[in-house]
């Protein structure tokens, strides 16, 4: 994938690796965070301070006296034959902490290890990663101009609000911000090498029109994917009246401004200022809207309770005395996934069909961030390998008037069988 995303909503219920999107930090810390969020009355990230949201992100957001975590293990201890606890799902902010803290352990966490929470390269308390080199890759790539830590090269201020607009918006601003982020920084990297090879050799500077080659040149991975205006191709809600249409595209201009002037604010560079067009804007929001593939990893946490259910007797019932609380706190929310949005460039330059020879999606057992291309049917040698962009069940007719958005009307055995 080029750039990614796990939905704003999402990062309450799960802490993933800001590049990879894999879980991080532990069965205990990804528990516990959860239920103190939640306890908090955090639903979702908007809802979310910088402050908070870092407290139950990293380990060691709370310290306690020796006495103090004596009384959490014998309230702990006491979970599985307290009837009320069980009533109520509730779990004392004390105990919540521990868990992500570690000072509390569940029974066989050690069979789901996960990788150790590396923090923000530049300070920041929004992303997290599982490795040193993701933590790295990203900073170098993208984030380092939308980090709102001290190291920020940006202004971190001014990205605070960006950020927070999307978040009570739409997330789908921060890919775009990404796709930015990713050109300028491409851009500077070229212009890096350009200099020093016109040093090395004794050649002329820089000139308006090499400065504009490298910044093609950066924009490349970007252009692959088709691209329509964003406000132009989306959907139109059910709850939108059709004579209505007009005033409400006009509302999605507006708001992309919007969200494109705090963008300008926090990372302007005058050499990229095309990129801060609101066309150029619109149509890399739009490219999201008709490209992106769904991001989905499985939750360890489901694992975990699954693998605890199906102990043999004995393990189980002794282990379901610590686990068991924990469960019946998360209900139904104990399997949720992460879930984002990604563009994948060679998917991206796949064709349509109604008939496709396959099927592009990320699977949620794959925990390395990759998205895969599956046969639908037997491919032969020299056919091209097409994906639908729609459902292809749908009738001939909707399925032209949905295809309208991608700027072409389909031509494909299928629909010219069912052509009236």
């Amino acid at each position: 994938m080029l750039v990614a995303a796990q939905h704003s909503s999402n990062k309450v219920d799960c802490l993933v690796c800001s590049k990879c999107f894999r879980f991080i930090g532990s069965i205990e810390l990804q528990i516990g965070r959860k239920l103190y969020l939640h306890s908090c009355g955090l639903s979702s990230k908007r809802d979310c301070t910088y402050k908070a949201f870092s407290c139950a992100s990293e380990e060691g957001c709370a310290e306690f006296s020796e006495d103090e975590e004596n009384d959490i293990m014998e309230n702990y201890n006491d979970l599985g034959s307290s009837s009320s606890n069980l009533k109520t799902h509730t779990l004392s902010e004390e105990i919540l902490k521990s868990l992500i803290n570690g000072d509390l352990s569940l029974p066989y966490t050690k069979n789901f290890g996960l990788p150790s929470v590396i923090r923000c390269p530049g300070g920041c308390e929004e992303e997290h990663y599982c490795s040193k080199l993701c933590a790295d890759s990203d900073w170098e790539s993208v984030h380092s101009l939308l980090c709102t830590g001290q190291s920020s090269v940006s202004s971190p201020a001014a990205m605070v609000k960006f950020l927070e607009h999307a978040n009570g918006t739409n997330d789908i601003f921060i890919l775009a911000a990404k796709v930015i982020s990713f050109t300028i920084l491409k851009y500077r990297k070229l212009k890096q090498l350009h200099f020093e090879d016109c040093k090395l050799h004794n050649k002329l500077g820089e000139t308006d029109e090499s400065r504009f080659s490298m910044l093609l040149e950066a924009w490349k991975p970007i252009s692959m994917g088709f691209k329509k205006r964003w406000w132009d191709c989306i959907a139109l809600p059910d709850d939108v009246d059709p004579c209505n249409e007009a005033s409400f595209r006009a509302q999605i201009r507006d708001l992309a401004f919007t969200s494109l002037q705090l963008l300008k604010d926090a990372i302007f560079d005058n050499e990229c200022a095309p990129l801060f067009s609101l066309e150029v804007y619109g149509h890399i929001i739009g490219m999201f809207e008709l490209n992106n593939l769904d991001l989905v990893v499985a939750s360890p946490v489901e694992d975990y309770f699954i693998y605890i259910d199906e102990l043999p007797s004995p393990e189980k019932e002794a282990a379901e005395i610590h686990t068991r609380p924990f469960l019946d706190a998360l209900g139904d929310e104990y399997s949720v996934c992460c879930q984002g949005t990604a563009f994948f460039p060679l998917q991206s330059c796949m064709n349509h069909s109604c008939a496709p020879s396959a099927k592009a999606f990320k699977r949620d057992e794959d925990r390395d961030g990759q998205a895969v291309i599956l046969a639908c049917r037997p491919i032969s040698l020299g056919e091209e390998v097409t994906i639908s962009y729609i459902d292809e069940d749908l009738p001939y007719e909707e399925r032209q008037a949905q295809l309208a958005d991608y700027g072409f009307r389909c031509r494909c055995p299928k629909c010219s069988e069912e052509e009236p």
